[in-house]
């Protein structure tokens, strides 16, 4: 599971609204001053983000809480993310440049623009369908500050 802090910001139903700020990925590693994900990170502003998520626990406007998301579906998302468009593109400019003959290179840049643009359509539907699946929203697993319940066991 993946976990990120937030601060929850308005209630519909049984989800929240929970607004995060981004973290730094660069916190603990030794070589954060000499690498290019540290000069992109220190160019962009750090701004929060809003993430809608499953509400078990009955957390309330204003507490701080903790979300989770299953690692398995972001790697999938993420890996779809990066190969549908790449393999769009190298396939529809193989077969663009197949099927051109003579006339090779632009039917190649089109097919590679086609490509492209079909992997893209395809991904949107492909996101849209894993946030409307309950498994892969994320979820409100605790409230921070909360007191643990201590349980104390009498021996008779």
């Amino acid at each position: 599971m993946i976990e990120e802090q937030g601060r929850v910001i308005a209630r519909d139903g049984d989800h929240v609204r929970v607004r995060t700020q981004r973290r730094s990925v660069c916190g603990g590693c030794a070589a954060r001053g000499a690498c290019g994900t540290s000069l992109l990170e220190r160019l962009f502003s750090r701004r929060a983000a809003e993430v809608r998520a499953r509400d078990r626990i009955g957390v309330e406007v204003g507490d701080e809480v903790v979300l989770a998301i299953s690692a398995q579906g972001v790697l999938r998302l993420s890996l779809a993310a990066y190969l549908a468009p790449t393999l769009g593109l190298v396939l529809g400019a193989v077969a663009g440049n197949a099927l051109g003959g003579a006339a090779s290179d632009p039917l190649g840049l089109l097919g590679a623009g086609l490509g492209l643009t079909l992997a893209l359509v395809w991904l949107r539907g492909y996101s849209r369908a894993l946030a409307r699946d309950p498994s892969r929203q994320p979820e409100v697993i605790r409230r921070l500050g909360a007191e643990p319940l201590r349980v104390t066991l009498l021996e008779p």
